[in-house]
């Protein structure tokens, strides 16, 4: 092979792996979604989708002729060995965990992922898929929220299409068991968290009692560093009497969405102190979390400016 020669073909495969870089960048956003909904972290969907790019870098594509399809497989094992390698080392109590939150500020600079991200999965729902087994996990979010077929699941488990079918019926049965009825409309949710605050801030027991579920569940998550704040309570008046939790936020909060629903974050000195958020249905608060853990509120994808916003 002549100089020339090898000049093209240095030019082709230049121009391939620009095509194949345009074309995972195109499919990013849907693989972070994925593995965000499998791993219920936004750091480690991260870690999934880049390695997921590295596989696609390394790997002959030439004959595949469904690359999104192909990356969606790739995104899903990936995510699987790292459920299975979290599961032997975890050191959170998982009773307490909250999902990391997606958050978008009321009003103002929306990170451009946030509804990409969180189409159609609440914290409650990622709160309910943490105790599901990493294999019907995977099987019940690529298949029921994907539409992956369960032959191409079946070949990530390593199972049989019917196992792997099993495999997301259990979970799905935990799901709809787990999983609160639908809320009303946004509007109206907000309305319910705004008495929540209004209510907690005044001291008002009765304006409490008339907008939590009787069986309302707070989880909250204080992480490695206020491990002391980690908690489940349940019941109205057992949450009404965890009057301390709400105390920072008769300093600033600011109204925010998580996933999709209704919280506040509360900022102190100009960082977010608690992420509070509410899952609703009805017309009555079903549950309740609330973030507490220093570490994770500190990688919000919020601005300055989004915090300076908060009100007292």
């Amino acid at each position: 092979m002549d100089h020339h020669d090898r000049e093209i073909l240095d030019e082709e495969l230049l121009d391939d792996k620009e095509h194949l870089a345009r074309r995972f960048e195109a499919d990013r956003g849907h693989l972070r979604a994925v593995a965000y909904r499998i791993l219920g972290s936004l750091g480690e969907a991260e870690d999934a989708v880049q390695e997921t790019w590295f596989k696609l870098s390394r790997s002959d594509v030439s004959a595949v002729e469904n690359l999104s399809g192909w990356l969606t497989t790739v995104v899903g094992r990936v995510c699987l060995d790292m459920l299975r390698s979290r599961g032997s080392r975890r050191e959170d109590p998982l009773e307490y965990y909250v999902p990391d939150p997606v958050v978008r500020v009321v009003g103002g600079t929306d990170p451009e992922h946030a509804a990409e991200l969180t189409e159609s999965v609440g914290l409650a729902l990622l709160v309910v898929l943490e105790t599901l087994s990493p294999a019907e996990r995977l099987a019940f979010v690529l298949h029921d929220m994907f539409a992956v077929s369960f032959d191409e699941i079946a070949r990530i488990v390593d199972r049989t299409p019917a196992a792997t079918r099993q495999l997301a019926s259990r979970a799905r049965r935990r799901v709809q068991d787990a999983t609160p009825a639908a809320g009303p409309d946004a509007h109206r949710q907000r309305e319910i968290a705004d008495a929540f605050l209004a209510a907690s801030r005044g001291g008002d027991f009765e304006g409490l009692l008339a907008v939590l579920d009787p069986d309302v569940v707070l989880r909250a998550d204080g992480g490695r560093t206020l491990a002391a704040v980690s908690k489940i309570v349940r019941g109205a008046e057992a949450v009404i009497a965890q009057a301390l939790m709400y105390a920072k936020f008769k300093q600033a909060a600011l109204p925010v969405v998580v996933n999709g629903a209704p919280a506040y974050l509360s900022v102190v000195d100009g960082r977010p102190a608690v992420l509070m958020s509410f899952t609703i249905a009805g017309d009555r608060i079903v549950g309740l979390e609330i973030l507490a853990d220093p570490e994770r509120l500190a990688a919000l994808d919020l601005s300055e400016e989004d915090l300076a916003r908060a009100a007292y």
